[in-house]
């Protein structure tokens, strides 16, 4: 009985020390972040925009519920802030007015698939950049055309509020856009033929050519750039806390984690090295 008891004693003393441990662990984690503002703290909950027509990044479940590579990260700050992934109201967004959705204070961060630009800057504050991404051309299948020249004096078909156009209008103005407002209206009018060619991010063509015998990619990259998520022009204490929660996402592993849950299987090691800025390729039109 009294080795018993020992053993229990034992038993007990380690899983306390363990609990301890586990606490002094997260106590550790928990100050690698700055201090939560206090209006987002006093909401108990964060308000974040997100893509829900953009797998991997964020798309509708089968259920009708928003998930993905942005929207876990999303729900991952909120995990960090209150201590819960639940802890957060998400918003679906489009290229043209996830800006105005944050400016307006309908949410307190945009994490949806948004490119770093001089412009944006000037209405918002981006964080850190955390992912790359090019862009390229989706044609049909039994197109002739070769690279971007090739597009000169045709239509081609982009998102409203896509940095493709402004890329277009700059360095390729002979090209006539027809401006459309989600993915899959532009799939659809360069189907239709409306368009001679569809202009979109690269990693959103990949995997709607990698599902679509009908259509191909150009294959000339250009417009390289850099994804950050967006906050309020002048709330430098939230979006500091923002770039450290996104960081600490990155270096735990769960970016990578959920990459690997969410996009196709033969475009996940592409997919994650675009979430490594270090692997940037150095040669893009």
């Amino acid at each position: 009985m009294h080795a018993m008891l020992a053993r229990l004693r034992h038993v007990g003393a380690a899983a306390t020390v363990a609990v301890a441990a586990i606490l002094a662990i997260d106590a550790a984690a928990a100050q690698s972040l700055p201090p939560l503002p206090d209006a987002i703290k006093k909401q108990g909950m964060l308000r974040a925009g997100v893509k829900c027509d953009y797998p991997p990044d964020g798309f509708m479940d089968q259920s009708g519920k928003p998930v993905g590579v942005e929207v876990s990260l999303s729900r991952q700050v909120a995990a960090y802030a209150f201590g819960s992934p639940d802890k957060i109201e998400l918003t679906c967004v489009t290229t043209a007015n996830r800006i105005p959705t944050l400016v307006g204070g309908k949410v307190d961060v945009v994490i949806a698939t948004i490119g770093i630009t001089d412009e944006r800057a000037k209405v918002v504050d981006f964080s850190d950049r955390y992912a790359w991404g090019g862009s390229d051309v989706l044609v049909v299948a039994d197109s002739p055309l070769k690279g971007l020249d090739a597009l000169k004096g045709k239509t081609v078909i982009a998102i409203k509020g896509a940095w493709q156009i402004g890329w277009f209008e700059k360095n390729l103005p002979e090209v006539n856009l027809l401006k459309l407002d989600t993915v899959s209206d532009g799939l659809q009018a360069l189907l239709q033929g409306r368009g001679v060619g569809y202009a979109h991010d690269l990693a959103v063509l990949q995997g709607i050519a990698a599902k679509n015998q009908r259509v191909k990619l150009l294959g000339e990259l250009y417009q390289l750039g850099y994804r950050g998520a967006a906050v309020r022009k002048g709330e430098s204490e939230w979006l500091a806390y923002v770039n450290a929660a996104i960081a600490r996402a990155k270096k735990e592993g769960l970016v990578a984690q959920w990459i690997r849950q969410y996009d196709q299987p033969d475009l996940v090691a592409a997919t994650i090295d675009s979430w490594d800025i270090t692997k940037v390729p150095p040669n893009a039109r």
